[in-house]
């Protein structure tokens, strides 16, 4: 079956025609990206994305979004844009659809992938288990938390608010951390070290433990100030950065009792020479008696080039499996 799938962002849309069978993905075709800023609803881009195509489009369609996806009306934090979903086969001209939060449509691209779309980080260079649960982990401009469990007779994928779980600091340098993210937020969740912006924290704490004047950037900069090398100090805050994600992802894995673990988004795979080479996995195994138990656990890192879509068709597909 023939379907739209739309991976909706703060700041872009991106669509595709994909085919299920089966309830898994037999096709993705070419990504259109739109700017969720040119267009002043999601049915206008809708019907852009169907211009472009040059032709009437499919009457299914599968939508990641970014955000919680329950409810009469989908908001989104950075655009003006809202869904309802009983609209959909009225607006849009889709007669059977699915709306997944986008991070579960992720896991639901982990779950699909093959073997060609993983690069290993850690731990036996084995594939990912056919059975049990995989944790899926990604850092961006949040923290992206899902598990995957895997059985029998299909897959099941549950999204998570792991993001939002206490942070925990291991050494001095990260009570240090801690303690300056404590200045303006009463509970510090993980995601506010180990997410995108995290970095300008770590940065300006080291800069301090180094006596160094902070030069106010913002975390694009540092990120790639840090990742070719020419700020020390930015580098040093990428290998920290990495540190305390090893540890985080450690910690998921453990609470989800998972036989694997799978790295996803943008920025993992934009520092993943970085990951071999950090302290991640000495991090990702400290769990003091459960060490050897993460020791033997794979960690790998997802490389599809669009996994928000290839994962909304996947939700299609598990949603509708007669398709």
């Amino acid at each position: 079956m023939r379907l739209v799938a739309v991976d909706i962002g703060g700041t872009h849309a991106r669509f595709a025609i994909a085919e299920v069978a089966g309830g898994k993905v037999v096709a993705l075709g070419e990504a259109v990206t739109l700017k969720t800023a040119d267009h002043a609803s999601f049915q206008l881009a809708w019907h852009e994305f169907q211009r472009l195509s040059g032709g009437k489009l499919p009457n299914a369609a599968a939508i990641a979004v970014a955000g919680p996806v329950g409810g009469d009306i989908i908001r989104f934090t950075n655009n003006p844009w809202i869904i309802r979903p009983a609209l959909i086969p009225e607006k849009l001209g889709a007669e059977r659809y699915v709306v997944v939060n986008d991070f579960a449509a992720v896991a639901h691209s982990v779950a699909q992938a093959d073997d060609a779309h993983f690069i290993h980080v850690c731990g036996p260079d084995e594939p990912l288990p056919s059975a049990g649960a995989i944790s899926v982990v990604g850092p961006g401009t949040g923290l992206g938390v899902a598990l995957l469990l895997r059985h029998a007779h299909g897959y099941h994928v549950q999204p998570t608010e792991g993001g939002h779980i206490d942070y925990g600091p291991l050494d001095r340098i990260e009570d240090q951390i801690l303690a300056r993210l404590r200045h303006r937020h009463r509970r510090v969740s993980v995601e506010r070290v180990v997410a995108g912006p995290g970095i300008v924290d770590i940065y300006e704490t080291l800069a301090g433990i180094e006596n160094h004047p902070i030069t106010q950037r913002d975390d694009k900069a540092l990120w790639a100030a840090g990742m070719d090398g020419s700020d020390p100090l930015a580098a040093a805050a990428v290998d920290r950065f990495c540190l305390s994600l090893g540890s985080v992802a450690g910690d998921l894995a453990l609470a989800h009792g998972a036989k694997a673990l799978v790295l996803a988004g943008g920025l993992g795979y934009r520092i993943r020479d970085t990951l071999v080479t950090s302290g991640f996995a000495d991090r990702f195994r400290a769990k003091g008696r459960f060490e050897g138990l993460m020791a033997a656990m794979p960690v790998k890192l997802i490389t599809h080039p669009q996994p928000g879509l290839f994962g909304a068709a996947a939700a299609f597909g598990q949603a509708h499996l007669d398709a």
